[in-house]
């Protein structure tokens, strides 16, 4: 009985409110230039209930992202749906990115997905194209913080409407 108590409590308390873990929708993006290896490596944090809600609205149900049961092909759906909603322009230059994988954040809550691409000898104009859950919720909001060459350091916002940025 206190069991159902203790459950009850929290699936309707204005804290939680429906079992909702989250009322906001937003993901965070780190990029950062290594001149070094001449490639920008980016480390993008999703929440997982909101990206497996938009891997399953494009057709990819019960993936199990991040779990012993996770689908042998649940990497390449995550892989097609970043490449779908997330672009990069280097120096006027379309550029593709490697997805290099993925892990759980410590909290169990997100995932954070490891993206590279390379070959980019000198980093001086970067256009980000970022609806990464967009498709799912009109709020949605990708923020993404940049370290360029000498450590410049920016941020952009995207947002419904507004979905790409350029900085030189």
């Amino acid at each position: 009985m206190w069991f159902f108590f203790l459950w009850f409590t929290l699936a309707t308390s204005p804290i939680l409110g429906d079992a909702d873990w989250h009322k906001f929708h937003v993901s965070r993006c780190m990029a950062e230039y290594n001149e070094d290896e001449e490639a920008l490596q980016m480390s993008l944090h999703i929440f997982l209930d909101d990206l497996e809600d938009a891997l399953a609205l494009g057709g990819a149900d019960d993936l199990h992202l991040c779990t012993e049961n996770e689908r042998d092909d649940a990497e390449a759906y995550l892989g097609r749906y970043l490449r779908k909603q997330l672009s990069f322009t280097i120096n006027g230059v379309p550029a593709d990115f490697n997805f290099l994988g993925k892990e759980i954040s410590d909290d169990y809550l997100a995932v954070w997905c490891y993206l590279e691409i390379t070959d980019v000898p000198s980093l001086k104009k970067l256009t980000v194209n970022n609806a990464v859950l967009l498709d799912l919720y009109d709020d949605q909001k990708n923020i993404m913080h940049i370290i360029g060459p000498k450590r410049k350091q920016g941020t952009l916002l995207f947002r419904k409407g507004a979905t790409s940025e350029t900085v030189s």
